[in-house]
């Protein structure tokens, strides 16, 4: 399960990343900081 939120949270934070560069700022803040809560090292939705 643990190894499921780590790849959804590098998605996520990626997915972002590349909406920052596309110029979608809101989006890709949002994607980031869900990707950032989804994963093990941040406060996971799931526990």
């Amino acid at each position: 399960m643990e190894l499921i939120l780590w790849i959804i949270a590098a998605i996520l934070v990626v997915a972002g990343i590349v909406a920052l560069f596309r110029r979608q700022f809101l989006w890709g803040v949002v994607l980031i900081v869900v990707g950032l809560l989804v994963g093990p090292g941040g406060v996971s939705l799931f526990t």
